[in-house]
């Protein structure tokens, strides 16, 4: 039995980017651990929300080093979309780097009802792209393509399966991060996305001209903010996932409302939102007041 027996998926999110590469406007999907986070996105008119595995792990006070397992990031999902209508996008890393492993994320975030999956091919145990204590490397190419294999047999055609390549990551080449995803695309992936963190945009826009697949193209643009959607669209991406950004807000906001505490004995209203914000994210009565 497959997971889709269980929970058939429908594929909004493919025929979206596939729209965009039409108009040139990518689909915006915004990093969400959380159903505030979650409310926050869909209110700011984001079009899909991202499970980060940095994100989630962060919340858990664990390291971002394949700690996490189906059941961490099916719980969010489940969270998410209690919350939203909007599809959410699961990061799962390598998928512990092996098959079967791929096949249980598959299953049960299929079953919790992501819209797609993300598998990236670095080495197991995987190291954060923006790690600076470890290097990252590649997993064997015939090990990521059964990955991808196993992941649509028990996903289901339903779900969208996008490939990450860290090959730019890595030091490789644009014709090598290409190769490699041209190599993804035959294994069944759906979508391509060939990381980098290049902080000049150059490499990025490097890929969108190399790129010539079929399979819509992504982009993470963490390192390389100043390329809005519009620069993206226009280089070819359908799809541009801000990862991190709410958390690393809310995490700003918390240090300096907690700085103000600390110099002055009490809280900031000003700095802070409404109990009744609080109160309308799980209220179901009173979700579009939010």
């Amino acid at each position: 039995m497959t997971a889709t027996t269980l929970r058939p998926i429908a594929r909004p999110l493919a025929a979206a980017l596939r729209n965009a590469e039409v108009n040139g406007r990518p689909v915006r999907a915004v990093g969400a651990a959380n159903a505030p986070a979650a409310k926050i996105a869909a209110g700011a008119g984001f079009d899909a929300l991202w499970v980060s595995g940095l994100e989630v792990s962060t919340a858990l006070g664990l390291p971002d080093e394949n700690v996490l397992g189906p059941r961490d990031l099916a719980d969010v999902v489940l969270t998410l979309r209690r919350t939203t209508d909007l599809p959410v996008i699961v990061d799962i890393d390598n998928a512990g780097g092996a098959v079967g492993p791929a096949g249980r994320f598959a299953f049960d975030l299929a079953r919790a009802g992501a819209s797609a999956v993300c598998l990236e091919d670095s080495a197991y145990p995987k190291t954060n792209s923006f790690s600076m204590h470890r290097d990252q490397s590649l997993a064997d190419l015939d090990l990521v393509r059964t990955q991808l294999k196993e992941i649509r047999a028990q996903a289901g055609p339903e779900m969208l399966l996008i490939a990450r390549t860290e090959t730019l990551i890595c030091g490789g080449s644009v014709a090598e991060a290409v190769a490699r995803a041209e190599a993804y695309v035959a294994a069944g992936a759906d979508a391509v996305l060939l990381h980098s963190k290049d902080a000049s945009g150059q490499q990025a826009l490097a890929v969108g001209k190399a790129w010539t697949g079929l399979a819509p193209l992504v982009s993470v643009p963490t390192a390389f903010p100043h390329l809005g959607p519009d620069e993206l669209g226009a280089a070819g991406y359908a799809l541009a996932i801000y990862a991190n950004q709410l958390s690393r807000a809310a995490m700003a906001a918390m240090r300096e409302a907690a700085d103000h505490f600390r110099a002055n004995g009490a809280f900031d209203p000003a700095r802070l939102a409404d109990v009744q914000d609080l109160l309308q994210v799980a209220d179901p009565a009173a979700r579009a007041c939010l």
